[in-house]
Parts: structure tokens; sequence; C-alpha cells
């Protein structure tokens, strides 16, 4: 079975609320006093990432019991995939301005 994203936990900490914090007027957190941090957001997303990745698996298994209607691990699983492909281009940016950040001349 799929478990938790221990790496997310261990170097960015746990997550509260998730996205809802006090965004300023602006619509943009300029620090920690005025919304959530970056961090504590590429967390929340990894972690409901993998939390609709093993609700399509336990879906699946539920399904082959015969426990589960077709149409419901197939919206379990097309979510799965919607989240994992988003986390992936959200991934694929961050390594992207990292590289781009590791180039620049001092």
């Amino acid at each position: 079975m799929i478990s938790g994203v221990g790496l997310f936990d261990q170097k960015l900490g746990t997550v509260g609320a998730g996205l809802s914090g006090g965004i300023g007027s602006s619509g943009l957190a300029a620090d920690n006093s005025l919304g959530t941090s970056f961090s504590d957001l590429v967390t929340a997303a990894a972690t409901r990432t993998v939390d609709r990745l093993s609700n399509a698996e336990d879906m699946a298994v539920k399904a082959m019991q015969g426990g589960a209607d077709t149409r419901e691990v197939v919206d379990a699983v097309m979510t799965a995939e919607q989240s994992l492909q988003a986390a992936i281009a959200i991934r694929d940016k961050i390594v992207s301005a990292y590289l781009d950040i590791s180039r620049m001349a001092i």
C-alpha cells in the first residue's frame, strides 16, 4: 500500500488547515504572519495527492471484493490521476526554478 509523505513531514513540518489561512488583501502572503508558507502549501498538496492515491487504491480493492460500484472506482482513480499529474507538474517547476537559480552568476 502507499505510505505517507515521510520526507515532507520530516523536512517541512506538518500542515494544519491546509490552504485556508489569513491571506493578505493583495491576495499574496508576504510572510508567515500573513498567511500560509510555501512549504506548507507544497506539503498540503503532496499530502492530498497521497491521500487521493490511497483512496483510489482502497476503492479498487473494495470493488474487487464486491463492495464498490464501478463508477465510484473510476471517479477515485481519475481524481488520483489528476492529482498526480498536478504534483508532477509542480515538481517539474520547482526543479526548473532550482536549476535556473543554480546557473545564475554571483
